[in-house]
């Protein structure tokens, strides 16, 4: 059967990664449901554009893409409240959050995409897991231990605040260009849960893994508006289910695959792994930094944080 609606679905990992596999499964689902009506391909790296997730997300945006996967730092571009979901240490576990994210805190997320022509989808928020700081010579102990310290980080404001605040200098380096940066040494190391490290071969060009904990990362699976409102109530339904069932298969395999890459990365991959002192992190960050995040992401959204986690400092 020709389709009647057809569209790609863009990610920002390879395809032998945490992400790939899982929308793979979840479209060819739809597909089979549909009857073939609905044909959505998965294309790893973002199918290649020149600046990856922002430029994606601008296609997303314009019509010009139907489906993608992206991080609230680099969503806030355009909905700034999004950057909530990577303030640092405001999670304190994968269950929290994925619990914010189906609750007041994820609906409000949703409408304000709404208003940018995006569709959010309520179970669709994918794993990545917390991030970590990984460096090519010297861990990192302490917060001090970031002055002067060229941190790649994706393309998000908080992002940048945070590591600056730090005493780092932080360095805008894309997803698929950052081994070659680590390779290059035109950074000293950057942050990433340890899924990112393996899938990207990232032990290759680094070695030791500070675990920090420091900020959540997901992927957001979100949809061009426009496009999905002309999909029938009976086919959007079918792609929600699908969307909860293989997004909670992702978030399992997700979490398990973390905490397994502990022991593999030191043991196969010969990483060198510590715990940080976060509570150094924390207690420069406690100041100036989380109440200018307060006021720049407004007190609504700031309260339904709250609501959902705990006071934050």
């Amino acid at each position: 059967m020709t389709a009647r609606w057809s569209g790609r679905q863009f990610h920002n990992q390879p395809e032998a990664s945490h992400t790939h596999g899982f929308l793979a499964d979840l479209w060819e689902e739809v597909r089979a449901a549909t009857g073939g009506a609905l044909a959505v391909t998965v294309h790893a790296h973002n199918a290649g554009v020149t600046g990856s997730d922002p430029a994606a997300l601008q296609m997303l945006v314009a019509g010009e893409l139907e489906f993608m996967t992206l991080m609230g730092g680099i969503l806030g571009q355009l909905v700034p409240a999004a950057e909530i979901q990577g303030l640092p240490f405001a999670f304190s576990s994968h269950s929290q959050v994925h619990a914010a994210m189906r609750g007041p805190l994820g609906e409000y997320l949703r409408r304000e995409m709404a208003v940018k022509g995006i569709h959010g989808f309520r179970d669709g928020v994918l794993e990545n897991g917390f991030r970590h700081i990984v460096s090519i010579d010297r861990p990192i102990n302490t917060a001090a231990d970031l002055a002067g310290y060229r941190m790649r980080i994706p393309d998000g404001r908080m992002f940048e605040d945070a590591f600056r605040c730090l005493g780092a200098d932080p360095v805008v380096v894309n997803i698929r260009d950052l081994y070659g940066a680590l390779r290059e040494r035109r950074v000293d190391g950057q942050e990433n849960p340890l899924a990112v490290v393996e899938v990207n071969r990232l032990y290759e060009v680094s070695k030791y893994v500070s675990l920090t904990a420091h900020m959540w990362s997901g992927f957001n699976l979100i949809g061009n508006a426009v496009f999905w409102r002309r999909l029938p109530g009976d086919v959007q339904e079918i792609v929600n289910r699908a969307v909860a069932a293989h997004v909670g298969r992702q978030r399992a395999y997700t979490d398990a695959f973390n905490r397994e890459l502990e022991a593999r990365l030191a043991t196969e991959r010969g990483m060198l792994f510590h715990t940080a002192d976060g509570a150094s992190f924390q207690a420069v960050l406690s100041g100036e930094f989380y109440q200018r995040w307060r006021r720049d992401l407004g007190e609504r959204v700031w309260r339904l944080l709250e609501d959902a986690v705990g006071k934050q400092l």
